[in-house]
């Protein structure tokens, strides 16, 4: 299973610069940039102050995905 975000989107619409919320969160451009085209996890409490940042639930921000050849 792979974890995968609609942070990239939900940014996007809420018209915020992935430099702005990097610094906010305390960690680099390129960190935010790794997670948003879900090449890395984030730690679960970065992953809880994301959520907490977007003021959105857990589920609209995070997903846990079947791999295609898990069944």
């Amino acid at each position: 299973m792979a974890v995968k975000n609609n942070i990239r989107k939900i940014r996007k619409e809420k018209g915020i610069k992935q430099i702005k919320i990097a610094e906010d969160l305390q960690v680099t451009r390129q960190t935010f940039t790794a997670i948003e085209n879900n090449k890395y996890n984030p730690s679960l409490e970065l992953a809880l102050k994301i959520v907490k940042y977007f003021a959105l639930q857990f589920e609209e921000v995070f997903k846990l995905e079947e791999e295609k050849n898990e069944k």
